[in-house]
């Protein structure tokens, strides 16, 4: 199902090094390894100026979301099980800041996303199995969520976790450091160090000269939801107001998604055991109106939000794969402890194009991305 998209025209950001900053494939017939950091798309998200709407009612704090007054790009996809491998290769052979869950490693699919670790500390190594490297990530917490964009605006480096390749970069997670165990483990829930990173964690703010980043609440729901050809929003992500199916049907008819159960109510698993998550991209016509695939369904996916300071909580969006269809609707604005790792959570990221780029690639005459060609909604 996934060969209509990835044989599609896209233009494939080039995350590794620094120094490489963007390049444009404008050869027609694309493949992307979904498997590989390397080759990373983002959609342009532009539309400047939109504004937001009321989301929240029923589902969360109410609050005005989704207007953005600049244009910024937004990963086509979620980040996989390949990817995330690629990084904890890189960066986690001593985990100090406890980047992998020990539940990745559960091969039954409806626990964890198979990524196995092996050796001991100072020499782990990481690897996953190629029918589950295209499926997204879980078990991945907001602070491993920031430290994976760090890694990626940093050029994609190898060592320690450090300010050079983890820990600065468009988040500084120094603040962050002294409440992790000693073993790279995430304190016990209850436990003075486990509140004092949650509050750490709450306190991290996107610094100025960010590249890749978790989207604000704002940036995604506008990725999401918005069609800036009509100005309107959908209630679902795949550009429809009307509730998706889980079919997993092959060619995909449009308005699908990974959620459990089904439009009249009734109980199905949209693909089950041993997976549960289908493959990023599975449902090729069920794209926003900006052209991202499942930020309905699948993980839920991470964002800066922050919608009540009391629940001391970052906002997550979209629903999962172990969910009904309301999770995935834009009155649903869900939150997270941002220190917690659990099974239905992962990630995608947004890139905040660097000016100096933005002038070298109108110099010469080429497109940052490719903006998606809309098509209507019945």
């Amino acid at each position: 199902m996934r060969s209509s998209i990835i044989a599609a025209t896209v233009l494939v950001v080039s995350v590794g090094l620094a120094q490489a900053g963007i390049r444009a494939d404008l050869s027609g017939d694309t493949v992307v390894d979904f498997a590989t950091t390397m080759n990373m798309p983002f959609m342009n998200v532009g539309d400047v100026g939109n504004a937001g709407e009321l989301s929240g009612t029923g589902h969360g704090p109410d609050g005005i979301v989704g207007g953005v007054d600049y244009a910024y790009n937004i990963g086509k996809f979620e980040v996989t099980t390949g990817q995330y491998t690629e990084f904890l290769n890189a960066v986690a052979d001593t985990d100090t800041y406890g980047l992998y869950n020990t539940d990745m490693g559960d091969p039954s699919g409806w626990w964890g996303c198979n990524i196995q670790r092996t050796g001991s500390s100072g020499s782990y190594t990481y690897s996953v199995a190629t029918d589950w490297e295209d499926r997204p990530v879980n078990w991945v917490s907001w602070g491993d969520s920031a430290r994976f964009a760090n890694w990626l605006t940093n050029g994609m480096p190898t060592g320690v976790q450090g300010a050079a390749t983890t820990e600065d970069g468009s988040y500084d997670l120094s603040g962050t450091q002294a409440y992790y165990d000693a073993d790279g483990g995430i304190p016990a829930q209850g436990t003075p160090d486990y509140d004092a990173l949650r509050q750490a964690l709450m306190a991290v703010t996107r610094e100025a000269d960010a590249r890749y980043v978790i989207p604000t609440e704002h940036e995604w729901y506008k990725a999401a939801y918005y069609d800036g050809d009509s100005g309107v929003y959908y209630d679902y992500p795949m550009g429809w107001d009307s509730t998706p199916s889980n079919d997993v049907i092959d060619p995909d008819p449009g308005n699908s998604a990974n959620f459990y159960g089904t439009p009249d109510g009734g109980i199905k698993w949209a693909t089950g055991h041993p997976y549960y998550r289908t493959e990023v991209g599975e449902f090729e016509n069920s794209d926003s109106p900006y052209g991202t695939f499942d930020m309905g369904g699948n993980v839920q996916e991470w964002n800066e939000g922050i919608p009540s300071e009391s629940w001391l909580s970052r906002g997550r969006r979209g629903g999962d794969y172990s969910v009904i269809d309301d999770n995935m609707h834009a009155s649903y604005r869900g939150t997270g402890n941002p220190a917690d790792e659990h099974l239905a959570r992962g990630f995608r990221l947004g890139e905040v194009p660097e000016p100096a780029t933005l002038l070298v690639m109108a110099a010469a005459g080429l497109p940052l991305l490719l903006k998606r060609k809309r098509k209507s909604r019945a």
